[in-house]
């Protein structure tokens, strides 16, 4: 069986809005790649992502912005036959973004930006105190480039 392109915007939503979590990856100094796990938002082309203000995430972004994040769901392990290895395979859907971080520093700017993280995990509304906003680093992924697979279904 084949994969086929995901090439409908509204497919390509459907996959992200799934996941519970996305993997991000960047590019060290050294050439190095480095993948992490990560809770997420998105809305309107826009991956939103928070995490500490200091680490090792932060010293690469900020010297390289560049981004690919993952986003894969509906895992079934499917097979012609049960007794030929060869014969099995997984079903999946999945998607990359292609993009590059930019921080948000303004306090005010980060609640609509934790607002959409929150609702991809609940329909609930929080409020923000300002010592919270001031120590997280909030950062954002306009979406320059999506590609999308589905395998199995």
């Amino acid at each position: 069986m084949k994969s086929n392109q995901l090439v409908k915007q509204e497919d390509i939503e459907a996959v992200i809005r799934k996941c519970n979590v996305c993997h991000i990856g960047m590019i060290d100094t050294e050439g190095q790649p480095y993948v992490l796990p990560m809770n997420f938002g998105y809305d309107n082309g826009v991956i939103y992502l928070h995490s500490s203000q200091k680490g090792k995430k932060i010293t690469i972004l900020t010297n390289n912005p560049q981004v690919c994040i993952e986003f894969s769901t509906d895992y079934l392990l499917r097979f012609q036959s049960e007794e030929m290895a060869c014969s099995y395979s997984m079903k999946y859907r999945s998607v990359l973004a292609y993009g590059k971080v930019e921080f948000v520093e303004d306090p005010e700017e980060k609640i609509p930006h934790l607002n959409i993280i929150m609702k991809n995990y609940t329909p609930r509304e929080f409020t923000y105190g300002l010592p919270s906003l001031k120590e997280v680093c909030c950062w954002k992924v306009k979406v320059e480039k999506f590609e999308g697979k589905v395998f199995g279904y």
